[in-house]
């Protein structure tokens, strides 16, 4: 199974440690294609003589190549929600997990699609166990 997880890199980079946790529990269901955002040094990793076309080809690709898109759309991010639109223009599944955050509240275009499955949280298990109940459907 390909993966492509999502997460803010420029918008922020407050929840890395939740992308770790996240993007090492996905990896026990395949590939993903985009590990790297669970780095906690990713700023430096991610902007290393790479341009901005280059990332969004890469980037394109990997969503038109994966199986399912998981994001964390806690963090306000442009990125995140192009993914997002992209993978549901290709017909990916796509799973948002969103931290419930005083003050805060998620897009209307991510929790208004009725074809992306949002799952709020407040405790990173509970976005675990939405992965494992998630992936499985979509096993290639």
């Amino acid at each position: 199974m390909k993966i492509y997880f999502s997460g803010s890199i420029r918008g922020g980079r407050h929840d890395a440690s939740i992308y770790k946790e996240l993007v090492d529990h996905l990896q026990k269901y395949g590939e993903v294609l985009t590990a790297f955002i669970g780095s906690l040094d990713l700023p430096e990793l991610d902007e290393a003589g790479v341009t901005d076309q280059e990332i969004w080809q890469r980037d394109v690709r990997w969503v038109g190549e994966a199986d399912v898109l998981v994001a964390e759309v806690t963090q306000t991010s442009l990125g995140v929600g192009y993914e997002i639109g992209l993978a549901r223009k290709v017909g990916t599944p796509v799973l948002a997990l969103y931290r419930e955050t005083p003050g805060k509240r998620l897009s209307a275009m991510v929790a208004g699609d009725p074809n992306v499955k949002v799952i709020r949280y407040t405790k990173l298990p509970e976005a675990v166990a939405a992965i494992d109940e998630f992936l499985p459907k979509y096993r290639p």
